[in-house]
């Protein structure tokens, strides 16, 4: 069924166009543009707005007693207005998707759609922010400057290397969670999956052997969650090869990388790597050749998580992999960023947390693998974004562990 559009735009709208005057409209023949015509979201009121009394406290004079006790007591702007429920969703466009750097307006689509999931998924109210910079400070300024305004910033898109720098830069200097979810959603997700195919085949993460091809902003963060979960050994390949720590042509942040992965010493290329490996994880396009997957270990899981693309076709993949997940929701397994954020939002806004921790994380991992519970199969391993359960475990799991990590505020 399709979706209900709740806010037709009509072609007679001031500001609405087509490519060329009198050219037959996008939506006649792309039902994505009819969906997306108007945009896909609107700020609502929580207050009716009837008569002059209404008025008279929603606005002039009674907001005045608000705002002189907001700034009495700069704390209570978390509850007399809508700061400590809404997340800015911030972007400069250039890592939008598989569609690469395509600019801040291009990018509102991503963001609004973002911005919904958060509602649907996580009751969150979000704000989809595109930035016309791309400098790092000047990334980092702007968002500082707005940041008064929400209670806690998801970046998106963002390029790698910047985008480690921007997260980095933006969680010395807020006091609310600074979140990137292309990296750290990513990152949830996958152990998730990994946490319930290792129970699948009754072992334990610590005797896995994983490989990640790409080191861009999902492997880096992949990385760092699992060797905080305890995985028995993972290493990271770009373009290059495997990282380690003899190599003398890497960036800053895969050197860092190098200094906590690959204790095998492995170096070449990602096939060589693959060899006896247990795990595969895909962050990074291309192809994966067959021989190579054959070469894993017996048992082994296949997290292909290119999309459209999987760097090893599922048919592929099921011929030597006991587990198989991609990033599609045309096949089971979906390793779906939905399944975090809205969840990892919601809970450290409901204990108006002034960061989020490895710890939360790694509790919405394990909240995200208990829902599948006794239905763990090798077709699940991880739950669809649909299951109503998923929202309130990650929720409660991540308010949990801000307090228990002292970063909850109430």
């Amino acid at each position: 069924m399709a979706a209900e559009i709740v806010n037709p735009r009509s072609d007679n709208t001031p500001g609405s166009s087509d490519q060329d005057a009198g050219a037959e409209p996008l939506d006649s023949f792309d039902p994505a543009f009819a969906l997306h015509r108007g945009g896909k979201m609107a700020v609502q009121a929580t207050v009716p707005i009837r008569d002059k009394d209404d008025l008279s406290l929603a606005y002039t004079p009674g907001v005045a007693r608000v705002c002189t006790a907001i700034a009495e007591q700069p704390e209570l702007v978390n509850d007399y207005t809508w700061k400590s429920s809404v997340v800015a969703v911030v972007t400069d466009g250039t890592a939008v998707l598989g569609l690469g750097d395509i600019g801040p307006e291009a990018s509102l689509p991503v963001m609004e759609g973002k911005a919904i999931l958060f509602k649907q998924f996580g009751g969150v109210d979000a704000v989809p922010i595109a930035l016309a910079c791309t400098d790092v400070d000047e990334i980092v300024e702007t968002v500082v400057r707005l940041a008064p305004s929400f209670g806690g910033v998801n970046l998106e898109d963002i390029s790698a290397p910047r985008c480690f720098e921007v997260e980095r830069k933006l969680q010395e200097r807020l006091d609310i969670p600074v979140f990137h979810d292309d990296q750290h959603g990513t990152a949830v997700v996958t152990l998730a999956a990994l946490r319930n195919a290792a129970r699948l085949s009754r072992r334990e993460i610590g005797q896995l052997r994983a490989v990640i091809s790409g080191a861009g902003a999902a492997g880096v963060a992949i990385a760092k969650m699992l060797v905080e979960a305890g995985i028995g050994d993972v290493a990271l390949a770009d373009r290059k090869g495997v990282i380690s720590v003899d190599r003398d042509d890497l960036t800053p942040v895969k050197r860092e990388v190098a200094g906590f992965t690959n204790k095998a010493g492995l170096k070449g290329t990602l096939e060589d790597a693959l060899a006896g490996a247990d795990v595969f994880i895909g962050v990074s396009g291309g192809t994966v050749p067959e021989e190579a997957v054959a070469s894993m270990a017996e048992g082994a899981f296949v997290f292909a998580m290119a999309n459209p693309n999987p760097e090893v076709h599922p048919d592929v993949a099921h011929k030597y992999a006991a587990v198989v997940a991609t990033g599609r929701s045309d096949f089971p397994n979906q390793i779906n960023n939905v399944l975090a954020f809205p969840g990892i939002f919601a809970g450290a806004l409901q204990v108006r947390a002034s960061r989020i921790t490895e710890g939360m994380k790694i509790a919405a991992a394990e909240a995200l693998a208990s829902v599948v519970g006794d239905d763990l199969a090798a077709d699940y391993v991880i739950p669809s974004p649909f299951d109503e359960r998923v929202a309130p475990a990650v929720t409660a799991a991540v308010a949990a562990a801000a307090r228990a990590e002292g970063v909850a505020r109430r």
